[in-house]
């Protein structure tokens, strides 16, 4: 057997979602636990605990009340657990995953390494000059800045001067193709229907409108049933448009579900609608159970994952009369949309499960 790295690891995450960056937690922490003496983990999310391995050493508050508060709030909240942390063992390297400055912040008061995982594209931060030059200052400040795709590393490198680590987000087929059989509920109520799917936060970023716009466009052009998979301050919104627009026949909403593997394994298309991303964990599931794709080309990740666009089709941000195109030519040309998921999918091994989870390793033993 061989014998565990003494290094010891502490992950910092403090609020669980559910989403894609906490599928990475979930995975490469149980991963280095493999490989570490010891990990930590400080978060204020206590119902995702079951996820992680044992013995992992996990850090929250005895109540789950503060799990129903903001997220600035836990962020705080976590902050001093982190810091209360560092005070008893300064010998440990930080791996943070949220609230990454404010983390970085405190370990270079306390002089302690860092590896900073950033999730989505500068898109999302502040254009203000002031704070892009606090986040500049202080992303170079961490031992390592992480990103997950290389269009993201090269934006770091334009917007903030980073020098940033890429390591894709691991994709375990093999899982994926095995929880996708478990019998669920039908979402689809038809078959002679073509089937759309989108799974994500309803939140300004994901941009569900774009897709509903869209489809409204279409509901007298192509027969499609589309459904809508998620949860989030944005869901009445939806709602709303689907109702006034008498989109209740093409269009349905469910709640987030934890396994979605067999929803998207019933469906024909998946669309992406995000104003930005890091690199999307959904679209390479659905690419794994061979559906095929249509994302808007937002930074970063669906262009880099669709190979440069000529595994799937892409979209202008935020442009839904150009994806109700997209979504007609699907239906006319199904047998060059085939070809085109047979190349993203023929890609796939640059996600490699093992090989990616090794490349954490590497890089927080380099520290």
């Amino acid at each position: 057997m061989n014998k565990k790295n003494k290094k010891k690891i502490l992950m910092f995450m403090p609020s669980i979602e559910g989403g894609g960056v906490e599928k990475n937690l979930f995975i490469v922490s149980n991963f280095l636990i493999k490989k570490f003496n010891q990990v930590t983990l400080i978060t204020i999310s206590k119902k995702y605990k079951k996820k992680f391995n044992k013995s992992i050493n996990f850090i929250s508050l005895s109540s789950d009340i503060w799990d129903k508060l903001g997220r600035r709030f836990k962020y705080f909240l976590a902050i001093v657990l982190l810091i209360k942390e560092i005070c008893k063992n300064k010998d440990l390297i930080v791996f943070s995953f949220q609230a990454n400055i404010y983390c970085i912040i405190v370990c270079k008061i306390f002089s302690v390494k860092i590896v900073s995982r950033s999730n989505s594209a500068p898109y999302g931060w502040s254009k203000n000059w002031v704070k892009r030059g606090i986040f500049r200052f202080f992303l170079n400040s961490a031992d390592k800045i992480l990103v997950n795709s290389e269009q993201f590393k090269k934006d770091l490198k334009k917007e903030f001067n980073v020098n940033a680590v890429c390591i894709y987000n691991p994709l375990n087929q093999a899982e994926i193709k095995k929880r996708a059989k478990k019998k669920v509920k039908k979402i689809f109520n038809t078959r002679n229907k073509i089937k759309i799917l989108n799974i994500g936060r309803f939140t300004d970023q994901k941009d569900q409108i774009t897709l509903l716009k869209s489809l409204n466009l279409l509901k007298n052009h192509i027969n499609y049933e589309a459904v809508i998979i998620g949860k989030g301050i944005l869901k009445f919104k939806l709602k709303k448009y689907i109702i006034e627009n008498k989109l209740n026949n093409y269009i349905k909403i469910i709640n987030f579900v934890e396994n979605p593997y067999n929803l998207i394994k019933q469906t024909d298309i998946f669309i992406l609608s995000s104003k930005y991303e890091g690199l999307p964990n959904v679209l390479l599931e659905s690419l794994a159970l061979k559906k095929f794709i249509i994302s808007s080309d937002c930074p970063t990740g669906p262009r880099e994952i669709l190979v440069n666009g000529r595994g799937g089709l892409l979209f202008k941000m935020g442009n839904y009369k150009e994806l109700s195109k997209k979504i007609i030519y699907y239906s006319k040309n199904k047998k060059k949309c085939n070809k085109m998921l047979k190349l993203s999918i023929s890609n796939l091994h640059r996600f490699d499960y093992h090989k990616n989870l090794n490349k954490y390793y590497n890089l927080i033993n380099s520290i």
